[in-house]
This record gives structure tokens, sequence and C-alpha cells, in this order.
């Protein structure tokens, strides 16, 4: 699932829970079929515009290459390489995604040139000063949540299954994730994030969906906007490739001061 108001949105969010019209069995379905439909995509690269915008409108950007292993035993193996602008270039951030657990996540900082583990407990903070936090970045699996769903919807003209992501970990810096995700392609569409104390926090929505290799769907754009403070990130993807060949030691923590 890449894997993103109070007093209005909390009313919402309680008649939501409290119309629950299936079995937990039946999210757990769909959120299933979301992870088997994507599986077997070996290894991906892509490039990446990460768009800052702050609550006044001003914006800056970011040039990213990514790399994505996908996992066996455990989760995927993801990095990402920021190349400009100069204040960050040459930055590295590794997540190895666990199925149970904190994932495990490294930041390398070029300019103190030395590799920063994320604790588990900073793993709900600001990622690179963006609307993602770091538990976004890694790879959304089946494991990690608990899943009800809610009712069907309507979402730009696609038909959707509303299913709740009940955080497992307790660190999440999320109550709930309200995941819409369309009933033909079992795509997620856009995901509402509630905080703590089970406010609207954070809505993602996805754009720009293409098939690559007949089967395996990804979004050119992903667009988060906080609600609580009025800033937005948009990432652009493009240049995705497929079967690269990548392998587990393309994402070792002991070379990440050596990434170009």
């Amino acid at each position: 699932m890449r894997k993103i108001y109070i007093t209005v949105v909390t009313s919402c969010f309680l008649s939501l829970s409290t119309s629950v019209i299936a079995s937990d069995a039946e999210g757990l379905r769909i959120a299933t079929e979301v992870d088997v439909r994507d599986r077997g995509f070996g290894d991906t690269t892509s490039t990446m515009t990460m768009k800052l915008f702050d609550q006044y409108g001003n914006t800056t950007s970011r040039s990213i290459r990514n790399k994505t292993l996908e996992g066996s035993s455990e989760g995927d193996l993801s990095l990402v390489i920021f190349d400009t602008p100069k204040d960050v270039k040459g930055t590295a951030f590794l997540s190895h995604t666990k199925k149970a657990g904190s994932d495990d996540q490294w930041l390398y900082l070029p300019a103190l040139k030395r590799v920063k583990r994320i604790a588990s407990s900073n793993q709900a903070g600001p990622f690179m000063g963006s609307e993602f936090a770091y538990e976004d970045i890694s790879s959304q699996e089946l494991e990690k949540y608990d899943y009800k769903f809610i009712k069907m919807d309507n979402y730009n003209g696609l038909e959707c299954y509303v299913v709740s992501y009940d955080p497992v970990e307790k660190k999440s810096g999320y109550s709930e994730q309200l995941t819409w995700i369309d009933k033909k392609e079992y795509r997620v569409q856009k995901v509402d994030y509630y905080d703590r104390k089970k406010s609207l926090l954070k809505t993602l929505t996805f754009k720009g969906y293409k098939e690559y290799k007949d089967k395996f769907w990804r979004a050119d754009t992903y667009e988060m906007i906080n609600h609580q403070t009025g800033k937005k990130t948009i990432l652009e993807f493009a240049d995705w490739t497929f079967s690269n060949g990548l392998t587990e030691k393309d994402f070792n923590k002991k070379s990440l001061k050596n990434i170009r």
C-alpha cells in the first residue's frame, strides 16, 4: 500500500465506526487481496520528485532515486537516495520492513559522515521535513494491521471498499487509517490518517495509476495533506523499471556511506 477538520470530522469518524456492515473477516479479505495482487514484482527502481509546500504555499523540490527489493521471509527492503538540492545531496534512507514489530531503519547524513539508526519511538516523526512519516515510507505489510470493513463508497467515480487499518504497533503515530480501495483492481485510492487522539491528521491520495508487466499498478503521484498544519507534500514518480537484478547486498546498511 504505497505502501496519505477536527470537530466535524471526529463526528464523521464516530459515525463510520458504528456503521460496520460486515465482519472483520471481510476487511482482512480485502486487505489480503490488495497484498496478493502486488506479489511477485521482484525488485523495482524509480525516480521521484518530492515537493514540499508550507502553509503559505511556498515550495521546495528534491530529486530522489528509489530502489525496492521484494521481501521473502520478512517485508520489503527499500533505499531512498537524495540527489538535489545541495543541502540534502547524498542523504540516503534504508528500510528493512518487518512483518511484526518495528522496522529497521537507517539514515545516512553526508555532512556528518555517519549512519544514524531511526529508533522505533521516532518512526512516527516526519521524514526529511515532509508530511510523510518514517513509518509511511516502509512497505505496508499485511501483518502490521487489524482490519475492519466499514462500507462501500464512490470515490472519483470508482466503487470502493472503505477499510479500517488499525496499526498493531503501539508506537505508531496513528490510531487508524481509513483506506479507500477500488473494487475492480484493488488499488489504494485514498487514506485518511487519524492521530492517537482519533482526530483526522492527514489525507493521502493516489493519482495517475499505470499498469506494468500486465499486472503491477503504480501511481505517478502521491499527495499528502496535513489538515492540522496546512502543509502538503507531493511525490511524483517516473522511470519505473522492474527486474533489475537487485539483491539483499544492495540494501546493506554498511554500504550506505558509499552510495553515489
